[in-house]
């Protein structure tokens, strides 16, 4: 992978640590729809959302909005034609949503490029998640963070993003990204804030107009690297 895609760090997988994060999924998921997590394990607010992708059959969406009951379909305005659809997205990973539920992008307007992916290997397997993250950088000097919440949502009606080939020789790429067409009442939620998020000083600046010349000249060439402005 190029250098600029970001893996994540290792977890924490011994049996204690993975005994109790389903517990607590388990807890939350007992209180009802929308029950904001009483979070006092000792671990990592990003590896315990990662556990939950992995384990937990669900999907995540990260919002600065404490108080949603019902996320409804939007269309996004996106180049990419999974993305470009009427939609409620989330993320088949625990860390990519946070990266939303911290950036300010009310007070802070900015373009974002982001994703998360894993690369399939030859015996079937997928790799650790990369990411890249990348905001427009006269946001970025404002260090636009905020508190945010991460939503734990039923998967039933998410359509996963099909792989890619793309960039990479013949290796598959899987986007963590899942979209559904219809209406979903989250199933439990977690605050986070920026000291939760592990790439908080890893998110690249971008000047918009560079990375809109990019995208013109080459549609298909995500993620559209523009060097870090000084």
């Amino acid at each position: 992978m190029p250098a600029y895609w970001l893996r994540r760090p290792d977890l924490r997988r011994d049996g204690d640590t993975l005994a109790a994060v389903d517990q607590l999924v388990a807890r939350a998921l007992e209180q009802g729809p929308g029950h904001c997590i009483d979070y006092r394990l000792d671990l990592p607010k990003w590896q315990f959302l990662s556990h939950v992708a992995e384990r937990a059959g669900l999907v995540l969406h990260g919002s600065g909005d404490p108080a949603i009951a019902r996320f409804e379909p939007r269309q996004p305005d996106d180049p990419l034609e999974f993305s470009n659809r009427r939609a409620v997205f989330a993320a088949a990973d625990g860390l990519w949503p946070m990266y939303y539920a911290v950036l300010d992008r009310e007070r802070h307007p900015m373009m974002l490029v982001n994703s998360c992916v894993r690369l399939a290997s030859q015996t079937g397997g997928l790799s650790d998640p990369f990411y890249y993250f990348s905001i427009s950088d006269t946001a970025l000097q404002q260090k636009p963070w905020r508190q945010g919440t991460v939503y734990l949502l039923p998967a039933s009606s998410f359509e996963a993003q099909p792989p890619l080939v793309a960039g990479f020789g013949d290796t598959q790429v899987h986007v963590a990204q899942a979209a559904s067409p219809v209406p979903v009442e989250p199933l439990a939620k977690l605050a986070v804030g920026p000291e939760d998020f592990p790439f908080l000083d890893r998110i690249r600046g971008h000047r918009d107009e560079d990375l809109q010349a990019r995208i013109a000249a080459d549609p298909d060439g995500f993620p559209w690297v523009v060097p870090t402005a000084p």
